[in-house]
């Protein structure tokens, strides 16, 4: 990561992968951690949904690449594919799981969602860059409950887009378009659930998880936006927004301001923060907002009904290990990265440490097949 790099935005550091790592690499290290962690077998999995925007192919999926950690196990009956619009993509995924798991279809058997992506920042907003990936486990009985009674508000918009053709990786942004269309979207699923009986966001809820959008910075942005929508505007002093949002919010923006900004799976990183950061009690509530550019949004509620298992140590482990760069290197990284997209036949170069039981790129061939391969203990280069 790099430290200190964007001043005036609450982002202590923001990480990126290098060009031996894409949201393939990412997603395989994380969906293998987690079957190892939960002592699952591959055979106990019956879906596995990926949300992303970071694609590398216009035809073959992610999740076809995640099926490789299956095959040894002789494991091919595994629903489920790829789901992508922006930063979206991973509440669609973990939807889908849900659906299937309270569905006619169900076998017995886990699902997976798995959100990853490497959000590749266009050269006006260098704060912009991040990657992430979070895997999430889905069964019945589970400590967090999806409540029913969820919103969604979809609405064609250009604010971010990435159009096939298009010379380079990152998307076009119209960067106070796509705050409008945000906080629009956030306030359409306010007055539908208020409309539903649901009450109102920012008080029908224990704690609250927002899309992180570009930020930390911006997430209170659209926190007092919900409080003005609420209440109305400057009904609420500065005051009392503030200690609203430390006890609603803050926990869920302390990993993502060591990361950056990550697509979809920004929402479920803060999710997981604020898990680690407040340990939400049995019986509370926790309120999330996803949304997408583009546009999609769902507002839906979580009941905790147990110990939600993140593992602190490790998690936060992992974030202290990271190699600190400073801003020039760190933006070389980005180019490095960027620098793969439409290149065919090469082998990356490994730098700094690859930490164990992770996956990298091994090699891309010269019609652009990927090749992967797993570091069992660290690796210094």
């Amino acid at each position: 990561p790099v430290r200190g790099a964007s001043p005036g935005l609450p982002l202590d550091r923001l990480s990126t992968c290098d060009e031996d790592e894409d949201a393939v690499s990412m997603a395989l290290t994380a969906v293998s951690r987690l079957v190892e962690a939960h002592g699952l077998r591959y055979e106990d999995v019956g879906m596995l949904q990926v949300g992303t925007e970071s694609l590398l192919d216009r035809s073959k999926s992610v999740k076809s690449h995640l099926m490789a950690l299956f095959a040894p196990h002789g494991c091919a009956n595994v629903e489920g594919i790829d789901c992508y619009h922006a930063c979206y993509g991973g509440t669609a995924a973990l939807l889908a799981c849900a659906n299937w798991v309270e569905s006619s279809a169900w076998d017995g058997r886990w699902a997976i969602a798995v959100c990853t992506d490497v959000s590749d920042a266009p050269k006006q907003y260098p704060f912009m860059n991040g990657a992430a990936c979070v895997a999430m486990l889905v069964g019945p009985d589970a400590p967090l409950a999806l409540e029913a009674g969820r919103v969604s508000h979809i609405v064609h918009e250009w604010d971010f887009y990435k159009p096939v053709g298009w010379p380079t990786m990152g998307p076009i942004v119209d960067g106070p378009g796509s705050m409008e269309v945000y906080f629009s979207c956030l306030a359409a699923c306010q007055r539908e659930v208020e409309a539903r009986g649901g009450g109102t966001f920012v008080d029908a809820h224990d704690f609250l998880v927002f899309h992180l959008g570009s930020g930390p910075k911006f997430v209170r942005h659209a926190f007092e936006s919900a409080v003005a929508a609420a209440h109305g505007e400057g009904s609420v002093g500065e005051e009392e927004v503030e200690a609203m949002f430390e006890r609603l919010v803050a926990p869920s923006l302390r990993l993502a301001s060591r990361i950056g900004p990550m697509h979809t799976a920004a929402t479920y990183v803060n999710l997981a923060s604020l898990l680690l950061h407040a340990s939400p009690p049995v019986g509370s509530r926790i309120g999330v907002f996803s949304y997408g550019s583009g546009a999609a949004s769902t507002m839906y509620a979580l009941r905790v009904r147990g110990e939600a298992r993140v593992d602190a140590a490790a998690l936060v482990g992992m974030l202290d290990a990271r190699e600190v760069l400073p801003p020039s290197d760190f933006v070389a990284v980005c180019d490095r990265f960027s620098a793969t997209y439409g290149r065919f036949d090469w082998t990356p170069r490994v730098r700094g440490v690859s930490p164990a039981r992770s996956y990298r790129i091994k090699a891309v061939g010269v019609l652009g097949r990927r090749e992967y391969e797993y570091v069992p203990f660290d690796e210094v280069q």
